[in-house]
């Protein structure tokens, strides 16, 4: 799977969230960059410092399907 290109805001992020569902998404392979790009118009995304799937959980956010990236990996 190819790597979508990075929206501007997070060009130096993996890992964005969404704040309306607290959920965090894999940038680099998600499956679906359509998903990315509403999020992006309607601006209720977060970075998270470190870029790390680890703090995201921190803040109580849940991978997208799986990894972050839309591929079921039975967790």
């Amino acid at each position: 799977m190819a790597a979508m290109q990075r929206p501007t805001k997070f060009e130096h992020h993996r890992w964005v969230g969404d704040k309306r569902r607290q959920v965090v998404y894999d940038v680099d392979n998600i499956d679906d960059p359509s998903i990315i790009e509403e999020l992006m118009e309607a601006e209720t995304f977060l970075g998270f410092g470190p870029d790390e799937l680890r703090e995201a959980r921190n803040r109580g956010y849940k991978p997208y399907k799986g990894n972050g990236s839309g591929v079921e990996t039975g967790e």
